[in-house]
């Protein structure tokens, strides 16, 4: 894997950064240096986005038949495939996400990802005739909104990049694609696969920089749509700034999702889907349902169970196959976790966890915990930690139990957990989030996926997501 770069992916050529500008690339498991890949300034994103208005207004990308872009897309598709090893090794390092974890949902999901908008592609631009009711007919046409920006978060960044590369690529658009400077090297790996498959100049653009290069891209004349996945900070001034330019936007944001455990729960079978559904990468992932609402019959049970459960964790390098939690992304973010923990200790019971790992002497590691008699009013079960960090909440019947679920300002996942999966599926229509598991929780790539409140704005998945890359044209035929 090579660890250092000097070059940006600018219209289908490693084109040299404007400055000497770098983000140096550390191990999280290691806290090594591994290497520098450049940053970019105002002058590259505009070279980018140069590119990609180029080729969408020239190449004749968007104006293909759609069975020509899904070939393309198929190429693309099986070019990430044999990449998939070196995709997950790369996230990994840079992360911290198991690797167990990253070579299925770096090295093999994206994969998918791009095969389901392939196939959508194949019926984009099919007529679609209205009836009218003051003429003959109403034709309804889409078309590609033109140049998007993309910009990805450092937690999944080759699965939140093809997010909206696949369905942007479906609709006819060309993307500019700023990866966070935590996880940049599977961008260049990203890049090889596009360049090998023969994806057209300018249709796909990657440059890394800081917020406030970021910025610069959202708001650049030369961008038609922005799709962002982050927190709920940054995603409210990318909302404002597109609001003011009237400029279609697609927010994935933060979330503090409720697991609500029915009284007839299996404890064990909810322990299995821990780690998908509470713990998943580390705890570094938006819709973690790191609020555990357990009913107060069941109370000290579940509580104990989840603090064993915890302890039982392997805790180690991101690359041993055997490690369960990794460390966090970065010391900064290592820190802010902690700080939560702190704030933990003065606010609840203590029950697993609380520090760093004893047999942990490098790496930005935290030690899966879990916070008992907490108060849903309670920062650490208010604020999104992003980390391994559960807090159990009792509730007094299931109307309570939904009424704290919806104590949140934000609402992006959840899931209801109970030996009669009918009933739980009630109390989840009941839940005000953009998703809800039951028995489990894993998206799916036919169905949409985004929050509600303070989670976001739009959709992502299923064949909504290809709407949000398109406008629309009503065609009234009189006569």
């Amino acid at each position: 894997m090579i660890t250092s770069r000097d070059s940006f992916f600018i219209g289908n050529e490693w084109v040299k950064p404007s400055t000497s500008r770098t983000f140096t690339l550390v191990n999280a498991s290691t806290e090594e240096e591994i290497g520098t890949v450049p940053e970019a300034v105002e002058a590259d994103i505009d070279a980018a986005v140069a590119a990609a208005r180029d080729a969408f207004d020239n190449s004749g990308w968007a104006t293909a038949e759609p069975a020509e872009r899904a070939a393309v897309m198929e190429r693309f598709m099986a070019a990430v495939a044999a990449r998939g090893a070196d995709l997950a090794e790369a996230v990994s390092v840079q992360n911290g996400m198991p690797i167990a974890l990253s070579s299925q949902l770096e090295g093999q999901f994206g994969v998918g990802v791009i095969q389901y908008y392939a196939e959508l592609a194949k019926t984009i631009g099919q007529p679609d005739v209205r009836p009218s009711q003051m003429g003959k007919e109403t034709l309804v046409r889409r078309a590609p909104v033109g140049v998007a920006a993309a910009i990805v978060p450092w937690n999944f960044p080759v699965t939140l990049a093809l997010n909206k590369i696949a369905p942007a690529m479906a609709a006819g658009c060309t993307v500019v694609i700023k990866p966070s400077p935590g996880t940049v090297l599977d961008s260049y790996i990203l890049a090889e696969a596009a360049l090998e498959a023969g994806v057209p100049a300018g249709v796909l653009n990657w440059v890394t920089a800081e917020r406030e290069a970021g910025a610069y891209l959202v708001s650049h004349p030369g961008v038609d749509k922005v799709a962002f996945t982050g927190s709920t900070a940054a995603g409210r001034k990318i909302a404002a700034a597109c609001g003011e330019l009237l400029r279609p936007v697609t927010l994935e944001l933060g979330g503090k999702s409720a697991a609500i455990l029915l009284e007839d729960v299996d404890i064990g079978s909810f322990l299995q889907g821990v780690p998908m559904a509470c713990m998943l990468n580390n705890g570094q992932t938006c819709y973690n349902g790191t609020r555990v609402l357990a009913p107060k019959k069941r109370y000290d049970e579940v509580v104990g169970a989840l603090a064993d459960f915890a302890k039982s964790l392997n805790v180690g390098n991101a690359l041993d196959p055997e490690t369960h939690v990794g460390p966090m992304a970065s010391s900064a973010h290592r820190d802010r976790v902690q700080s939560y923990i702190e704030i933990g200790k003065d606010e609840a019971r203590l029950v697993a966890g609380g520090g760093r790992p004893a047999d942990q002497n490098s790496g930005f590691f935290i030690e899966p915990t879990v916070f008992a008699d907490v108060d849903n009013s309670a920062r650490i079960a208010q604020e999104e930690i992003f980390g391994p960090v559960l807090s159990v909440i009792p509730y007094d019947g299931e109307s309570e139990a939904v009424r704290i679920a919806n104590d949140s300002e934000y609402g992006l996942g959840g899931s209801v957990w109970s030996a009669d999966s009918e009933h739980a599926k009630s109390i989840a229509d009941k839940v005000d989030s953009g998703t809800v598991g039951v028995n489990g929780y894993m998206p799916s790539l036919g169905a949409p996926f985004g929050g509600v409140k303070a989670s976001g704005i739009g959709r992502e998945f299923g064949p909504e997501a290809v709407g949000a890359y398109q406008k629309l044209k009503s065609i009234y035929v009189m006569g």
